[in-house]
């Protein structure tokens, strides 16, 4: 099936941003295991496989319509250097996908694309209620807990 160029754009779009959290995400899972934060790893190594299964979804669409999958572009990668700022970068590459999304989501609509829309859709939801939130959760115990009694959780 031959799609919407300007559709298949925006998926490729996304794909970047979605390459980019899972490489993020699965250094950060690296680090926190090496650090011995298992919980942390636990946690993030699932965040990695949940971004491995978004860019797979974002490529078998787009190559049922015609499109060809850009798997060299990573937008918004950022390692951090401290529980806190990784926890930080990971919620801001979130934030943008979100983003993203949402953008996309409009564009399919006014292409009457209804099906990527739909595909697109959950993937929103899965970032702002499932990655986002729980990042946010962290964050939050870290300014309550403090630091060092976050990191001691984690282990």
């Amino acid at each position: 099936m031959q799609g919407n160029k300007n559709v298949i754009d925006g998926l490729n779009t996304l794909l970047g941003y979605e390459l980019a959290a899972m490489d993020q995400y699965f250094v950060h899972s690296q680090m926190y295991l090496d650090w011995g934060l298992h919980k942390l790893y636990e946690r993030i190594n699932h965040e990695f496989d949940d971004e491995k299964s978004h860019a797979t979804k974002l490529i078998e669409r787009m190559l049922f319509l015609g499109g060809k999958p850009d798997m060299e572009t990573r937008v918004g990668y950022k390692v951090g250097n401290t529980v806190a700022e990784m926890l930080q970068s990971d919620l801001r590459v979130e934030y943008e996908v979100a983003d993203k999304l949402r953008t996309v989501i409009a564009m399919c609509e006014s292409e009457k694309d209804f099906v990527t829309r739909d595909m697109l859709m959950i993937l929103l939801d899965d970032t702002e209620m499932d990655h986002a939130h729980w990042l946010e959760q962290q964050l939050g115990l870290i300014e309550r807990l403090g630091l060092a009694n976050y990191q001691q959780s984690q282990m």
